[in-house]
């Protein structure tokens, strides 16, 4: 069994910065990557970024490529969400994945966290 535990999320103006974590906890098998999506209110569930377990590759989302930077620490298996230069369309909550996610025509979320909020004030 898997846990995933995030972090860090909060209040911002736009404009802002945040980093946002997610410690995973259990067997990683089966699994490609870790990774991020998230859910504005009243939207659909969307894709954010995903690396693989080996940290050399990466995928982002159109709407946070440039903005957002994600990072692995492989031996704590720790995820981490850089994100700088929000905006108020960025408002939703971020739940952190583990699956298999990257260079597949479809992604596999095996693993879900709990969600952290993020709000960005105008």
């Amino acid at each position: 069994q898997v846990q995933l535990v995030e972090s860090g999320g909060g209040l911002v103006q736009a404009g802002d910065s945040l980093r946002l974590s997610c410690a995973a906890s259990g067997r990683t098998f089966a699994s490609n990557g870790m990774g991020w999506f998230r859910q504005a209110p009243g939207k659909e569930r969307e894709f954010v970024a995903a690396i693989a377990w080996s940290g050399s590759t990466t995928e982002y989302a159109e709407s946070v490529k440039g903005r957002f930077t994600i990072s692995l620490d492989n031996p704590k298996i720790t995820v981490y969400l850089q994100l700088n230069s929000l905006n108020p369309e960025d408002t939703a909550v971020y739940s952190c994945v583990m699956g298999w996610l990257l260079e597949t025509p479809t992604r596999r979320v095996d693993y879900w966290g709990q969600g952290t909020q993020v709000t960005v004030s105008s």
